[in-house]
């Protein structure tokens, strides 16, 4: 269970529920899948896994949660196949042709008709809290899904005012410092292999560079240019290693040999204790690392 994505938000208020009031609150919404004419469901299931029935669980003062999402598939290509064979059907009983309003009738009779048949699908969506720090944490490279996992919390909670966290210096310009300049990195950043470069105006070229020796004269070239750097892998005190993005996301997160190492320290004896552990050695060093992730920009800005 080690997160392979951030998506950040920062509490703009103290964050003071406790996880037995979170708890409680998330049961209004528990995960149900969807029935029979029911295309979509979204609730709240247990982030330890089905041997548990705790929508929270909790360690060290942070806060695992998980939100699932089952949808039904239907092929865009039966529904239309379908929907077509009943209009012309209809318009050769009634011999005329079909409003626009009738024809979308037909359609949406056809999905009711099919959605007990259509296969279902759900992935998960886990997250924490972290009160102290002042962080939800979502482990999600998608930002519309992060913002829905933040919308139905919202719901759950009555308020949770939280937004995405905002530097002093836009993640962009640094980033492309670091690579253009003789700024080098702070001592505790290392430089990877991979980055993307953009152009700023609107029909700019990209260029993505991976498994690359990023301080070759060609990617300054590249700078020299105009283009700015938009992703850039980098790994923090040979702890964790990720590609970070001009919106300060965090993708393809790894959590390197220093980190790892702590698990052979702590012997667990079953599925929910090993969690634990993972859950408790992930939160601690993320604790560490986000802070110093604001500091990078010089600071966070204060809306």
């Amino acid at each position: 269970m080690w997160f392979k994505n951030l998506t950040l938000f920062r509490f703009t208020e103290p964050f003071t529920l406790s996880a037995a009031e979170v708890e409680e609150k998330l049961q209004a919404m528990p995960f149900k899948p969807c029935g029979p004419h029911v295309e979509a469901s979204f609730g709240w299931t247990s982030p330890v896994g089905k041997n548990a029935d705790q929508l929270i669980h909790a360690n060290n003062g942070f806060m695992m949660i998980c939100s699932k999402r089952e949808e039904k598939v239907l092929p865009a290509a039966v529904i239309s196949e379908m929907t077509q064979e009943k209009i012309t059907e209809a318009e050769d009983r009634d011999n005329r042709k079909l409003s626009k309003k009738e024809r979308t009738a037909i359609k949406d009779e056809v999905i009711f008709e099919l959605l007990p048949r259509a296969f279902a699908f759900s992935r998960k969506t886990y997250a924490y809290i972290d009160p102290k720090g002042g962080w939800l944490v979502v482990d999600s490279a998608s930002a519309k899904k992060a913002e829905d996992l933040l919308s139905n919390l919202r719901k759950c909670l009555g308020s949770l005012p939280a937004v995405p966290p905002l530097t002093a210096t836009k993640p962009v310009i640094t980033l492309t410092q670091w690579l253009f300049s003789d700024e080098l990195p702070p001592a505790d950043v290392k430089i990877e292999d991979e980055c993307e470069l953009r152009a700023p105006e609107e029909a700019g070229g990209t260029i993505r560079c991976k498994r690359h020796d990023l301080a070759l004269p060609e990617i300054k070239n590249h700078l020299d240019t105009g283009k700015q750097v938009i992703k850039l892998a980098i790994s923090w005190e040979d702890r964790i290693s990720f590609i970070i993005d001009e919106n300060l996301g965090i993708k393809r997160l790894k959590f390197l040999e220093l980190v790892q190492d702590q698990l052979t320290d702590t012997a667990a004896d079953d599925e929910i204790e090993q969690f634990d552990v993972d859950f408790s050695i992930m939160t601690l060093e993320l604790a560490n690392f986000l802070p110093r992730l604001l500091d990078l920009f010089d600071g966070e800005l204060k809306s």
